[in-house]
């Protein structure tokens, strides 16, 4: 296979994202109804991007640009090099450049694919003093493998196999996801349980539940976590997946859980925007650094309903700091909340355990099939593997 090495401007037409008016979070350019995609968005994406957390208004649109679906997203501060493609039309700011390829020289798909391989190289040469930063100049000497246009569609056309069951299955976690929150918000927030036609309540508790906190229905298991150095981390990663920390062999016994857990963030980002904690379910075996709670339920109260309740409730109040937000121990053990009781709890665990199964089941399908992209992609990039 013939692969010339061409610059991003050879393929393309590549442009800085708008976001003229200052200070860029004023409230009166947000809530309407244009999209307006962030680092964080392209970042989680898997492939294309259709998820976003805030929208400009006409005025937001004024001072900005609507780009077209199909656009290749760069970041290019914040998450260096992270890519995905608009799956709809939407504004993104100066953070993020734009690609917008040429029909007869270029696949988008197909240079998206490109930076995958590429993303540490752009890593490398954004570094800064201050902050790293991968400008125009900079991402401009990299060269990009190039066959000719057939045989890039072609590459795109089985990799984007994997990418499209990635996000199906992604799909599927969220409906999923979507129907155990209904189901807790119909008994446990609007109090219409089984039963509840007959269950007399009193100041907004049903009889049988009570009034208690946090800490009567959860198992710290915070003393286990173990931070460690970025040497420690590279020497074992890949063994075991790890939450700010990985595994080494002296800490095995010590330090690795094994089971069910729900990790809560304690310091750095720990609420969303709404004021809801940020949440991990984890099950099977990981390691966890000081920067997360991890956390089981009591016996009755398993970690599923804990999660699902978690979910469902605002801890912006008990978070302290402004520089480093942070949720102690203490202030999320004396945090209020209505305990139903273990029959009710039961109930609701053996209808959504099973969605949790099937979630996880996903999960892992989810991770083999992004190991065989990942395997197959510099193979078939590098001509390798002919197509």
């Amino acid at each position: 296979m013939n692969l010339e090495q061409k610059c991003l401007d050879e393929l393309g037409t590549i442009s800085r994202g708008k976001s003229k008016h200052r200070p860029r979070n004023d409230p009166s350019l947000f809530d309407g109804k244009y999209p307006f995609i962030q680092t964080a968005d392209v970042k989680n994406a898997n492939f294309y991007i259709t998820e976003y957390s805030q929208t400009y208004n006409e005025k937001g649109l004024a001072q900005s640009k609507l780009w077209k679906k199909g656009t290749l997203c760069i970041t290019i501060a914040a998450n260096i090099a992270d890519t995905g493609i608009l799956g709809i039309d939407a504004c993104f700011p100066d953070s993020i450049m734009g690609f917008v390829p040429y029909e007869d020289k270029s696949d988008v798909r197909y240079v998206k694919y490109c930076f995958d391989i590429l993303q540490k190289q752009c890593q490398q040469i954004s570094q800064g003093a201050t902050q790293d930063n991968l400008s125009w100049e900079k991402l401009s000497t990299i060269k990009f493998p190039v066959p000719p246009i057939d045989a890039q569609k072609q590459i795109a056309d089985i990799l984007s196999a994997y990418d499209d069951l990635i996000e199906n299955n992604q799909k599927q976690i969220k409906l999923l996801e979507e129907a155990a929150q209904r189901l807790y918000k119909e008994w446990f927030v609007d109090l219409r349980f089984p039963g509840h036609e007959n269950t007399p309540i009193t100041d907004g508790i049903p009889q049988g539940w009570k009034e208690g906190t946090i800490q009567d229905i959860v198992v710290y298991h915070d003393k286990k976590r173990k931070p460690l150095s970025g040497m420690q981390r590279a020497e074992m990663q890949g063994k075991y997946r790890y939450y700010g920390a990985a595994s080494i062999l002296d800490y095995v016994n010590n330090y690795l859980f094994d089971g069910t857990y729900l990790l809560l963030g304690e310091d750095g980002t720990v609420i969303t925007q709404d004021g809801y904690p940020i949440l991990q379910y984890v099950t099977g075996k990981f390691w966890a650094n000081n920067h997360a709670h991890v956390l089981t339920g009591k016996p009755d109260y398993p970690t599923e309903y804990l999660y699902m309740m978690f979910k469902a409730t605002k801890v912006k109040d008990i978070v302290t700091g402004v520089a480093q937000p942070k949720i102690s121990q203490a202030r999320l053990s004396n945090k209020k909340t209505i305990i139903p009781n273990k029959e009710i709890v039961r109930d609701f665990c053996s209808i959504v355990s099973p969605m949790f199964k099937q979630i996880l089941s996903l999960e892992d399908q989810i991770e083999l099939s992004k190991e065989a992209r990942d395997r197959l992609l510099p193979k078939l990039m590098s001509g390798e593997l002919e197509v």
